[in-house]
């Protein structure tokens, strides 16, 4: 008997992926954490590896479908690694077959029970088991059954939480990891009662905002010369919905501010060297991430949400940098997670591993989820600056462009300086001008400072 590979559990809120490209066929051998498929969903491009050895019976899906999580995408031959823990029995030293053993009830948690940091994305704690949705069990007060991975059901046994509990207060009936573990803390980032999305205008679809957001029909270019139609891809489709919400939704103001970099960047090209064998590469993004992550604990209002349909302001207790990554399919943003407790060679470290990922079409959802404030940096293209959108449910984000030398008056003279412009966007619903001012100066001051080369051991 075949044993089925499922699609697992891709990232909060994904529940399909289409094909890009398929890599085996019927027939070939394949190793653990061999690519199966490339697959891209509204969010990443990204390759879906083996979870054992084996022969592929059959392949199930080709480049361009639609598929679910929980479907069978691959079918193994019989006797792999991991028919057992698919078919939910073990295996006896003699060679006999028993069931699994039933799942513990839940335990209370324990007082010194704290959960770690919030992760989602495919179970990886398991290799021998295919972490496929699981919807079994655990049905809520409607009668739908919880979809959850095998990992989300044994965190959850672990922290003492009811999934039912959890689905209730999200409003959605397919959990993550990450989902148990807020929930776990105290369910900080629950929705309102009522409200399910992100942002007011999927609270109240026939709203004067959400009537500006309906698509226009055009009218046939084709009479007029010769055109090319290209359908967007799910990524540049998500990044036209989601900016066009943003500008809707969100107050938008800009605050613009220089800052000198003259003997800082000195201290950097000193630097570099030393960073480089440290295996990172001090760039000025590394460095501003780390600035601005530490400026981010004085001002909460900058590492916030607004949910209006609930009334209410969410602070996060945690500082995860969105980072914007130019690649040939549009904009994506991988996350430095906990910026603000890492030296810049960490996040430089960090940092080339998740532009390489981004860049070579294998970034993971889970590596794009989280963030709490973003950082764009166009000064390697230029540009003297720019007005960057606020991507809820955020309530900024740091446009940062091309640095140039100007002569600068001391008082005595002018003396060739090194500035570099910063421009912030902030959702003027919860952050005022002054605030944002302020913040701005902080960060530009720290860029004057040594306070920008947090350089840690390396």
């Amino acid at each position: 008997m075949g044993v089925a590979f499922k699609l697992p559990e891709l990232g909060e809120n994904i529940d399909t992926a289409t094909v890009v490209e398929v890599f085996v066929s019927a027939g070939d051998s394949v190793k653990t954490d061999q690519p199966l498929l490339s697959l891209e969903t509204d969010k990443a491009e990204f390759e879906l590896p083996s979870e054992q050895n084996g022969t592929i019976e059959e392949v199930l899906v080709k480049a361009g479908d639609e598929v679910k999580v929980g479907q069978v995408v691959v079918k193994f031959g019989g006797g792999g690694e991991s028919e057992s823990a698919v078919s939910g029995t073990d295996t006896t030293k003699d060679g006999k077959s028993r069931s699994a053993p039933p799942q513990q009830q839940p335990q209370p948690r324990g007082s010194g029970q704290a959960a770690d940091s919030p992760t989602s994305g495919p179970a990886s704690d398991n290799k021998a088991a295919t972490p496929v949705a699981d919807t079994h069990g655990d049905d809520d007060s409607a009668g739908k059954a919880i979809a959850a991975a095998p990992s989300v059901r044994r965190l959850a046994r672990e922290l003492g939480v009811e999934l039912p509990a959890v689905a209730e207060a999200l409003g959605r009936n397919r959990l993550t990891s990450a989902d148990v573990e807020r929930f776990a803390q105290g369910g900080a980032h629950t929705a309102a009662p009522g409200y399910t999305g992100s942002n007011l205008l999927d609270a109240l679809p026939d709203s004067p905002l959400a009537m500006l957001l309906k698509p226009v029909e055009l009218p046939d270019f084709s009479k007029w010369g010769e055109i090319e139609v290209e359908d967007m891809s799910k990524i540049r489709r998500r990044t036209a919905e989601n900016m066009g919400r943003a500008w809707v939704e969100i107050p938008q103001v800009t605050h613009h501010d220089e800052a000198d970099i003259t003997e800082v960047d000195k201290r950097r090209k000193a630097s570099a060297e030393r960073v480089k064998k440290a295996g990172g590469h001090l760039t000025w993004t590394a460095i501003l991430i780390g600035v601005v992550a530490r400026r981010l604990r004085d001002y909460p209002q900058f590492n916030a949400s607004v949910d209006m349909a609930g009334r209410r302001i969410i602070y996060k207790k945690y500082i995860h940098i969105g980072v914007a990554v130019d690649t040939d399919r549009g904009l994506l943003v991988p996350v430095i997670r906990d910026a603000d407790k890492k030296d810049v060679v960490v996040i430089s470290k960090e940092l080339g591993e998740l532009s390489e990922a981004a860049r070579s079409r294998n970034i993971k959802p889970d590596m794009m989820a989280g963030a709490t404030f973003t950082i764009t940096n166009l000064g390697g293209i230029g540009g003297s600056a720019f007005s960057p959108i606020v991507n809820p449910p955020q309530t900024a984000i740091l446009g940062v462009s091309r640095g140039s030398i100007r002569p600068v008056w001391t008082g005595a003279e002018f003396v060739p300086r090194n500035i570099l412009p910063l421009t912030l966007s902030y959702d003027h619903r919860i952050i005022d001008g002054a605030d944002a001012a302020r913040f701005t100066r902080e960060v530009c001051t720290a860029l004057e400072a040594a306070d920008a080369l947090n350089l840690g051991e390396a």
